[in-house]
């Protein structure tokens, strides 16, 4: 372990995906110290989308603490033993606990990948996308016991690109999260921080997001349905439709605003009208849908245009899976 110098801020840094890990590793390159990291056992890990390994810091002198529960007691106890004046949360997907939240002098710091108090809650790119918004951004904050009701330190505007993926935006977010350490974390760790407090009348919150939830509607527009699948894919689930009783995970589309011929104007939304070139085109409420990527459950993934055997088929209507 690398004791932080005598006088100097004991910070620990509690993470488990992409985006904390390159904020994690920005701070590092610009010489800041550690007095620990806390991640999620390998088990949970390997369940979380987008979790990475924090592994190698513990080659780095940094001390490496896997939880299954951080606000159990050997979560509590370990993160107590370090003795942090500062935590610093990013890339986490559960609320601290009252007993955590006491244990630094200077608070609990996180992100929140919108402008606060908009799209409080779970999976905020994945659901700006799945709305069709063209703004999102990122809100660095205390926290508190609430969920993202904390005071806001600082924030950024993203703009959301058409080509946007649920990736590439955490990747804006990741940048941004970045930007603003680099300008708070001396005050923060001066204690001399001024935030401001939320206006909790604007809040909006966002349910947690279930695998099964990728299904996708066809009824639904193509414009519509290609946020969809921009929204899902890598790292996340995926959207995916049934045809036989078998999962077909959507990684790409595009839009294909008019289905060729008077018969694929009149197919039925799900219908399969053929293929162009990568792509397997799929009737949708109001035009088509190309299908760039995909992948049947269990095997590789492809191009759309390997499925044209499906040519004429209709993915099945219904909302729910059989069990």
């Amino acid at each position: 372990m690398t004791p932080a110098p005598t006088g100097e801020c004991r910070t620990l840094f509690v993470g488990a995906v992409e985006e904390g890990r390159r904020c994690l590793d920005a701070m590092l390159a610009a010489g800041e110290r550690f007095v620990g990291v806390v991640t999620l056992k390998d088990s949970l890990a390997a369940t979380t989308s987008g979790a990475v390994s924090f592994d190698d810091l513990g080659q780095r002198g940094i001390p490496v603490v896997k939880v299954s529960d951080l606000n159990g007691p050997a979560g509590v106890s370990a993160v107590a033993g370090l003795a942090p004046d500062l935590i610093l949360v990013i890339g986490w997907t559960r609320l601290l606990s009252r007993e955590v939240l006491a244990i630094p002098r200077l608070g609990c710091v996180g992100f929140h990948a919108s402008l606060l108090p908009r799209y409080r809650g779970r999976a905020p790119v994945n659901w700006a996308i799945i709305n069709g918004e063209r703004e999102t951004g990122n809100t660095m904050f205390f926290l508190d016991e609430g969920v993202d009701t904390g005071d806001v330190i600082a924030q950024r505007r993203i703009p959301i690109a058409y080509e946007d993926t649920c990736a590439t935006l955490y990747g804006k977010v990741a940048d941004s999260a970045i930007e603003m350490l680099s300008e708070t974390l001396p005050l923060l760790k001066q204690g001399r921080v001024e935030a401001r407090r939320q206006d909790h009348t604007l809040a909006t919150v966002m349910p947690k997001r279930r695998p099964e939830d990728g299904r996708i509607d066809w009824s639904r527009g193509s414009r519509a349905l290609y946020d969809w699948v921009r929204a899902l894919t890598h790292p996340y689930p995926g959207a995916f439709a049934v045809s036989g009783g078998r999962r077909l995970f959507v990684w790409e589309a595009r839009e294909a605003l008019e289905p060729s011929g008077d018969a694929g104007r009149e197919a039925a939304p799900g219908t399969v009208l053929g293929v162009s070139g990568r792509d397997l085109l799929v009737a949708v409420g109001g035009g088509a849908l190309a299908l760039r990527r995909v992948q049947w459950d269990g095997e590789r993934e492809t191009d759309g245009s390997e499925l044209a055997a499906l040519t004429g088929r209709r993915f099945e209507d219904s909302r729910r899976m059989a069990s």
